[in-house]
Order: C-alpha cells, then sequence, then structure tokens
C-alpha cells in the first residue's frame, strides 16, 4: 500500500464523524386499504332482472354487473326504430317538387305563347314552393325520428349497469326481482394498486416527502415485504393527536394482498442511495465520502 492510498484512508476516517447521519425513520403503523370503493347504483329507476356477480367474484371495468327488466325500454326503442326508417312521406313530397318543376316549365311555355295568365303562373310556382317546404319538412322529421331512436337506445342502455372500474365485489345488496329506487345494488373495490394510510408523529414532518419510497409489512398471516410510494403528504397537521396523514400507492398486480391488513411500514431517506459515473448504486456513506474526496473537475 502506498504513501497516497495511506494518506486518502486516514482521511476518510477524520471525515466519518462528521458525517451527517443518515436520516433513519422510525418504523410505523399502518392500514392498507383499497384505492377506491364504490357503492354502485342505477341512474334509472326499475326491478333487477339479473344479477352477474357474487361477492367476492373479480370485475373488470365495463363488465355488467346487473341488468333491469327493459320489456318497455326495448319496445321504445323498436318504435323509435321503425319511425326514424319511415320514407314515404319524404318519396311522396319529392314526388310533389318533381311534379311542381314540371308543371312551372309548361306553364312559363303557355305563358309565352300568351295562352295563360300570370296569375296561374304565380298559383303554380307557389304550390311547387310550398311541395319544397314539405320535403323539408319531411326531412326534418326523419331527423327528429333518428335522434329519438338514439334517445331510446341510451335509455335502454341505463337498464343495464356496469362496472366502472377493475377490482373485486365487496358486498351484493339486492337480488333479481328487487326494486333499485336509487338504492345501490353491489360494492365494488379497487384493490391493485392499494392505498396504505399511515398517520405520523408531526416530529417526522418534513422528512416525508411525495414519491418517496417506502417497505410495507403486511400483518400475518399474509406477511412479506412489499415497496411502495408516496403520493400524498398532508400539508395540514392536527394539532389536537399532533399527528399529519400519509398515503402511498401499493401495486397488488396478482391480488396476493387484500385491504383492510394492519401493517408496519419503514421510510426509505430520501437520497439514501446515489448513483457513480457509471451508474453503480452506493450507500449514503460512499457517496458522501466520494462527494468531499474527490475534487470538482
Amino acid at each position: 500500500m502506498g504513501i497516497r492510498e495511506i494518506v486518502q484512508i486516514h482521511a476518510w476516517l477524520l471525515l466519518i464523524p462528521a458525517l451527517p447521519a443518515v436520516a433513519q425513520v422510525q418504523e410505523l403503523d399502518c392500514v392498507i386499504e383499497p384505492n377506491v370503493t364504490v357503492e354502485l347504483s342505477s341512474r334509472a329507476d326499475g326491478v333487477i332482472d339479473q344479477l352477474f356477480v357474487e361477492r367476492g367474484d373479480r370485475v373488470d371495468a365495463g363488465q355488467t354487473i346487473a341488468k333491469l327488466d327493459s320489456r318497455v325500454e326495448q319496445a321504445a326503442v323498436e318504435r323509435a326504430r321503425a319511425r326514424a326508417a319511415m320514407m314515404a312521406e319524404i318519396h311522396s313530397n319529392e314526388i310533389n317538387v318533381a311534379f311542381g318543376q314540371r308543371n312551372e316549365r309548361r306553364i312559363s311555355e303557355l305563358h309565352a305563347k300568351k295562352v295563360v295568365p300570370v296569375h296561374d303562373i304565380d298559383r303554380v310556382e307557389t304550390e311547387t314552393q310550398i311541395a319544397r317546404y314539405k320535403l323539408q319538412q319531411a326531412k326534418d322529421n326523419k331527423r327528429l325520428a333518428e335522434l329519438e331512436l338514439n334517445r331510446a337506445i341510451e335509455v335502454l342502455n341505463l337498464q343495464t349497469i356496469r362496472s366502472p372500474i377493475h377490482g373485486v365485489v365487496v358486498d351484493r345488496y339486492l337480488n333479481p326481482g328487487e326494486s333499485v329506487e336509487e338504492r345501490p345494488i353491489v360494492k365494488l373495490a379497487q384493490i391493485d394498486p392499494l392505498r396504505v394510510e399511515v398517520v405520523a408523529p408531526v416530529a417526522l414532518f418534513g422528512t416525508i416527502q411525495s414519491d418517496q419510497r417506502a417497505t410495507v409489512r403486511p400483518e400475518l398471516p399474509v406477511g412479506g415485504e412489499f415497496e411502495s410510494t408516496v403520493t400524498t403528504v398532508d400539508p395540514v397537521l392536527d394539532a389536537g393527536s399532533g399527528t399529519f396523514r400519509i398515503r402511498l400507492e401499493l401495486p397488488n398486480p396478482d391480488y396476493r394482498l387484500t385491504s383492510g391488513l394492519r401493517c408496519k411500514i419503514q421510510f426509505h431517506s430520501p437520497g439514501s442511495f446515489a448513483e457513480d459515473s457509471q451508474g453503480a448504486m452506493l450507500d449514503p456513506l460512499e457517496a458522501e465520502l466520494r462527494y468531499r474526496l474527490i475534487p470538482e473537475s
């Protein structure tokens, strides 16, 4: 070992007591909760005809959960579809317009020969113009019928209740044959990702930041360690209890975890790992020594 290496090691030893201690956040209690809970109800009143899920079932966003009795709405759709398909009124008025135009030409030729008076020309032109307006009215009526069909279809679609989230069925409140009447049908919970709620002492305020990582240890029988990320740090303190709330996101793609678990959480210190020039991870002490001992270029 050369003199240069001995001097460098000695310098490190002298610097170690002066290095700032890496902040170690104490292990805190936490609770794992669903990311979102939904008490799914229907915008339309009616009687449940079919219910396709049971408690504990997994559901996808857009999956059909229940259908209401929709015989009246289905009949309304069929009636509106028939009206929207009617073309007789349009065709008859198209014929009237074409006839009026031919009549105008004949009357004009006769008037040029001074066979018919001006009054007859005025009458034929007026009748043709009225035929044109009736044709436009028929087209407008068809457009309104098409809009009524769209409305009837949307009303029919309201009779089908779909899940707004990916998740699981937590509870089922109603059964086929029961009236909805603005009551929830099922309760759904999104558990991927999960939400971790922490109540931290005020002494830690300012040491926890958004996007900071933390290790979550669920209670037995689940156990294990899972990585989570801070999403929200409550900026308002609770003066009565001397605490503030922290929320984290915990990925759960395989549904191994469930909500309602108590847990312990250990926050990683911000900057607890750094990278060297080659991208390798350094522990805090090594990073600090390199920063202080290697001169700036």
